[in-house]
C-alpha cells in the first residue's frame, strides 16, 4: 500500500474505527437468543433477558479452547443456580424471613459472595462473575416467585442458552484467505511497555496463533536478542529477527546471527579515543560468532551501576564480561547518564558522528526514571537496511514476498494497544474472502 493511502486509512480509522468481529458476533448472538424465546411465544415484558445478557458477557474476541471454555461457563452457571435454589428454599422453609426486605437483600448479597467465592474455591476464578450473575437472575424476582424449582430451571436454561449461543457464534468463522506472500514487520515496543516486560498474555496468544498458522512476522527490537527470551517464551519465530535497533539480524530458531552491521574499526577506534579523551565511560556491544558480548570501558558511573546490576540479575543477561575484543566485532557503543547529560552529549557529538558517517540514537532506560542512553551505530545500521536484508534472505526461497509494516501510531500505553495492532495485522493476513471481492483482477 502506498504511504499516502496508508496514512489516509489510519486517519479514517481514528475518526471511524472499523466494526470489530466481537461487536458483530455479540449482536448476532443476542438476536438468536431473542429469536428462540419469540418462537416459544414470549412477547414484550414477558420476554426473558437472561440468555441475551449471558451471551453478551460470554462473547469473547477469540475462543482459545472451545471445549474448556464451554465447560468453564457451564460450571459458573451451575454454581449460580445451586446457590440461587438454596436461597429460595431457605425462604420457602422459613417464610417469615421474607417479610423483612432488609434481610432478603442482605442474604442476596451473601449469596453473591458465596457464588463468587465458590468459583475461586474450585480454581475457576474466570467463572466467578457469571456465577454471581446467574445467582441474581434466579433470586432477583423474590418474593414474586411461586414455584422456586421452576424459576431456577428457567433461569438455568436461559443462561445455558445464552452461553451455548455465544460459543456457537464465536466458533463460526466467515471464509477467509491468507496472505502468504506478505512479510509483516512488527516492533516489540508496540507489544510490550519495555524490554523487561512480557508481552501481555492475550496479545502473546494472538501472536502465537498467527505464527503457528504460517504468518510471516518479523519482530523488530531495539535491544539484544536475549530480551526475546523474556518477552516471547516459546513463540514459533520462523522469520529472522531484527535486533539492536536494526544493526543485526538474528535467527532465533538456530540461535545465531545472520548479519551484524558493525562499526568500521577506524571509526570505532576514533570514537573511543574521543570518548576516552573526554573522560567518559561506556558499554561496548560486540557480536562474536553466535554470541553477544558486552564490555565496559572506564570507571562505572552510578547510573551505569543501576543498569548493570539489573541486567546481571536476569538469567538471560549473564553475558556481561571483561576482556579483549576485536575492533571489527563492535556493533555499537552505549553511553548511560541522566536525561540532561545524554541530551547534552548528543548535541555536542552530533557533528562529530555525522562527519564519520555514524548514527546517534537516544532512548530512555526501561525501569528507571530520569536515565537515558545514547547509542552510537554505524550509519549503515538502520531499520530500512535491516528490512531489506531480511526480505533478500526470504526471497531466496520465495521471490514474490512483499514487506508490510504494522506499527502503532502512538507510543504503547496499555495492552489494548498491542491487541489493536495484532487485530490490524490479522485483518491484513486473513482478509474476508467474499464472492464480489477482486484480487489481482480475479474474483476470490
Amino acid at each position: 500500500m502506498r504511504p499516502e493511502l496508508e496514512a489516509s486509512r489510519r486517519k479514517a480509522e481514528k475518526l471511524l474505527p472499523p466494526l470489530g468481529q466481537r461487536i458483530v458476533k455479540t449482536s448476532v448472538a443476542v438476536f438468536l437468543c431473542l429469536l428462540v424465546y419469540w418462537l416459544r411465544g414470549y412477547r414484550g415484558q414477558d420476554m426473558p433477558t437472561e440468555a441475551a445478557i449471558t451471551a453478551i458477557i460470554c462473547m469473547q474476541p477469540y475462543v482459545r479452547d472451545s471445549r474448556d471454555y464451554a465447560v468453564s461457563r457451564f460450571t459458573g452457571t451451575l454454581i449460580g443456580v445451586v446457590w440461587g435454589l438454596l436461597f429460595l428454599l431457605v425462604f420457602l422453609c422459613f417464610p417469615a424471613l421474607g417479610d423483612r426486605l432488609f434481610v432478603v437483600y442482605a442474604l442476596m448479597a451473601l449469596g453473591t459472595l458465596a457464588s463468587l467465592y465458590s468459583a475461586v474455591l474450585i480454581r475457576k476464578p474466570d467463572t466467578s462473575g457469571l456465577a454471581a450473575i446467574v445467582f441474581l437472575c434466579v433470586v432477583i424476582s423474590f418474593p414474586d416467585i411461586e414455584d422456586p424449582l421452576r424459576q431456577t430451571l428457567d433461569r438455568f436454561l436461559g443462561v445455558l442458552l445464552g452461553t451455548s449461543v455465544a460459543i456457537g457464534v464465536n466458533l463460526f468463522r466467515l471464509p477467509r484467505s491468507r496472505n502468504r506472500s506478505q512479510v509483516f514487520f512488527v516492533r516489540t515496543r508496540d507489544l510490550a511497555p519495555d524490554r523487561f516486560s512480557q508481552i501481555p498474555s492475550a496479545a502473546r496468544y494472538r501472536l502465537d496463533y498467527l505464527l503457528q498458522d504460517g504468518a510471516k512476522i518479523c519482530l523488530i527490537s531495539e535491544h539484544a536478542p536475549a530480551f526475546f527470551m523474556l518477552q516471547m517464551n516459546e513463540s514459533a519465530l520462523r522469520v529472522p529477527l531484527i535486533v539492536m535497533g536494526g544493526a543485526a539480524i538474528y535467527d532465533a530458531g538456530e540461535n545465531r546471527y545472520l548479519h551484524a552491521e558493525t562499526l568500521r574499526p577506524t571509526d570505532s577506534r576514533r570514537v573511543r579515543e574521543h570518548l576516552n579523551s573526554l573522560g567518559m565511560s561506556y558499554f561496548i556491544y560486540t557480536v562474536h560468532g553466535e554470541k553477544t558480548r558486552i564490555f565496559h570501558s572506564g570507571p562505572m558511573r552510578e547510573q551505569e551501576q543501576l543498569i548493570f546490576k539489573r541486567m546481571k540479575r536476569s538469567p538471560y543477561r549473564d553475558y556481561l564480561e571483561e576482556g579483549d575484543y576485536p575492533d571489527e566485532e563492535i556493533v555499537y557503543l552505549k553511553l548511560i547518564g541522566a536525561d540532561w547529560e545524554v541530551a547534552r552529549w548528543q548535541s555536542s557529538m552530533e557533528d562529530y558522528l555525522r562527519s564519520r558517517h555514524l548514527r546517534g540514537v537516544v532512548r530512555p532506560e526501561a525501569g528507571t526514571v530520569g536515565i537515558s542512553a545514547l547509542y552510537i551505530y554505524s550509519g549503515q545500521a538502520s531499520l530500512k537496511q535491516a528490512e531489506s536484508r531480511v526480505m533478500a534472505l526470504l526471497r531466496q526461497t520465495d521471490p514474490g514476498l512483499k514487506p508490510v509494516e504494522v506499527f502503532l501510531d502512538q507510543p504503547y500505553r496499555t495492552e489494548h494497544d498491542a491487541m489493536h495492532l495484532l487485530q490490524r495485522l490479522e485483518r491484513q493476513y486473513e482478509p474476508l474472502r467474499l464472492p464480489w471481492r477482486r484480487e489481482n483482477g480475479h474474483r476470490t
